[in-house]
């Protein structure tokens, strides 16, 4: 005995990936580009482009939450969670500029 679950698309208000204002249609979890802005969907695609963009999208987001994050009342373990994204971020922006092995031999 299978149970069938079909999901039914969930109504946003803005992208599902970025949260972006505006309406870009409901997001359905079997449709892998429901929902998304044109950003997203230009990022989801498999070129260097698309992955910088990804990684732009992703790191802004986590830097605006560290951005609305208070330090004034902040406890160690808030602190070192958010100084952690802060660096996982910097990371991934930096791992961009790193040369491609094989790219200069041509």
């Amino acid at each position: 005995m299978t149970a069938e679950r079909r999901t039914a698309p969930a109504l946003s208000h803005g992208c599902a990936l970025c949260a972006a204002p505006g309406d870009f249609g409901p997001h359905n979890p079997t449709e892998p580009r429901s929902g998304l802005c044109p950003a997203c969907i230009a990022a989801g695609k498999p070129t260097r482009n698309g992955l910088e963009q990804a990684v732009v999208i992703v790191a802004g987001q986590t830097l605006s939450g560290v951005e609305a994050f208070d330090l004034a009342n902040a406890t160690p373990e808030e602190l070192a969670y958010h100084l952690g994204g802060v660096k996982r971020s910097l990371r991934s922006l930096l791992q961009l500029f790193a040369p491609v092995e094989g790219e200069g031999d041509r």
